[in-house]
């Protein structure tokens, strides 16, 4: 049973931007807009803009300290994409299997033919 993909998801996934920014908070901890704009060649309001779309598809959550928030990344709607992934590549590798099996059919029957 192949798992529903969530274009939305994978849309805010898709940006190398907000990859980064989810490689950050794996490997630093929670961050504001300020910290990980330390981090980037980017504006703090351009990472705002980016955790806004993560928030937005529930891979990071924002909780407020003060005048700044702190996002961290949502692991189980991480582990939801990384099963889609999984999904996705399973029905890829089945239909290369398929396309495999298809040209060796065709290769033989020219060396025989």
């Amino acid at each position: 049973m192949s798992t529903p993909i969530d274009d939305d998801l994978w849309s805010a996934i898709g940006d190398p931007t907000r990859r980064t920014l989810i490689d950050l908070l794996l490997t630093s901890g929670p961050g504001t807009a300020t910290s990980l704009s330390a981090d980037l060649p980017l504006t703090r309001q351009a990472v705002s803009k980016h955790l806004a779309v993560l928030d937005r598809v529930g891979l990071v959550h924002a909780e407020p300290a003060g005048r700044e928030r702190h996002y961290r990344v949502d692991e189980a709607q991480l582990a939801r994409a990384a099963a889609q992934l999984a999904s996705v590549g399973t029905a890829w590798d089945a239909r290369l299997r398929r396309i495999k099996h298809i040209a060796e059919a065709i290769e033989r029957r020219r060396a025989t033919g």
